[in-house]
Formats: C-alpha cells, structure tokens, sequence
C-alpha cells in the first residue's frame, strides 16, 4: 500500500468513526514527531502495548477487497496473562467496508467478543478446529451470541444486525465482511497479540507492505519498530 492511501484511510475511517459518537483517544493525533518524543517517555506503554492504527491489506495489495481498518484503543500483556493479574484485556475499534473480506483465521490465545457497532450487517463465516489446530470442514462449531448460544454446520455464516455480538473462543476459525454496507465493529478481548497469535488458513501476512510516496499522517502500529 502507499503511503498516501493510508493516509486517506485514516482520515476517512476517523470520519465514520466519528459519524457513530465514537471519538478515539487523544493520542491517535499525535505526529510522528509527537509520537516518537513521548512513547520515548511518559506514553511509553503506548508504543510497547501496540496502541494506535493498524490498516492493512494482509500483503496482498488489494485493500478494498481483502482488508481491514483497526484502531486498538488499550492492550496489556503477555507478562499480564503469564502472571494472571493486571492488565488482561484488549479493546479495538474496526471498520470492515461492505464486501470487504477480513480472511479465514484464528486464535491461540485469545479470546474475543466481536460487536456489530453500526452501519450494515457484520458476516462471519465460522469453523471449528480439528485435533492438529487446522479448519474442520465437517465438524459443528458453537459460539455465544450475547449470551445465547447458537450453533452452526461447518462454514455456517452468522449475520450481526447493529447491537448484536458473538464471543469467538480461541481455535474458532473465523473470516469476516460487511454486507449493505460499511460496518463499525466493537472488539473486547484478552490481551491482543498481533505479532504471535494470528493463525491465517492461507499463508498471508497479517501487516501491509507500505511505500513511502509522502510522509505519514499518523504511525501505524506496524511503523513503531522503524519510526520510533
């Protein structure tokens, strides 16, 4: 991805965030420059927690078709999960374009709630692991939507109207769009671990390839271990 098209994502994703009364925290403005002097002090934890943008296009260059905008708003660590105290959960906040695909995946880890926050409908296509970790294409899968739970066949699709959520268990494959239209999605869950805890069924990257065309509007999480 370019540069410049990240920056239009940004400002385009603050607009429909914003659109919804959602107003991210006031470090998501920061410049690079402001970026780079605080994370070096008192806002250290933002930089070390991977707090801020995250947009990518899994490394496929196809952004409108296989994407997906985040924002992780808090995160504690895996030093907070080791030692079972603290800081243990994980909050982001997402836009899946209609259409847009988010590819078959799961976690080891983590554990999530996913919310349809506004917009159109959220679709989640869903699997169970087999015995090795890989999809099961026969076995039901079950998850808790808003405390119910519902189950499904093997690749069954869940649709979430705006206000309804499901709770994805670690192992739960998962892939995900937006249908009749652009979707704002909530995420709650254990702490978040973008490095190490993604496991795609298709050997994709998780992070874009970015060519600096301009300067950046704002760093992406993935511009950290570079820029700061």
């Amino acid at each position: 991805m370019e540069r410049t098209q990240i920056n239009d994502i940004l400002e385009e994703s603050d607009r429909f965030i914003r659109s919804f009364g959602y107003v991210l925290p006031p470090f998501a403005y920061w410049s690079p420059e402001e970026m780079r002097s605080r994370t070096a002090g008192d806002a250290a934890l933002i930089s070390a927690n991977r707090l801020g943008w995250d947009i990518t296009d899994y490394g496929q260059g196809r952004f409108d078709e296989l994407g997906l905008f985040l924002f992780t708003v808090r995160n504690g660590s895996a030093e907070d999960l080791n030692r079972g105290r603290g800081m243990l959960y994980a909050e982001k906040i997402m836009i899946s374009r209609q259409d847009q695909l988010s590819p078959m995946h799961r976690h080891d880890i983590k554990a999530e709630d996913i919310i349809n926050r506004g917009g159109g409908k959220l679709v989640l296509e869903l699997f169970a692991s087999a015995a090795d970790g890989s999809v099961d294409p026969d076995a039901k899968v079950s998850v808790l939507t808003d405390g119910v739970l519902r189950t499904f066949e093997a690749g069954g699709r869940l649709a979430l109207d705006p206000g309804e959520s499901v709770t994805l268990m670690p192992g739960v494959w998962h892939a995900f769009w937006g249908e009749g239209g652009d979707v704002l999605i909530g995420e709650v869950s254990t702490v978040n671990d973008d490095l190490t805890d993604n496991v795609f069924r298709e050997p994709i990257g998780r992070f874009s390839n970015i060519i600096e065309d301009t300067a950046p509007r704002h760093l992406l999480v993935s511009d950290y271990e570079n820029w700061l």
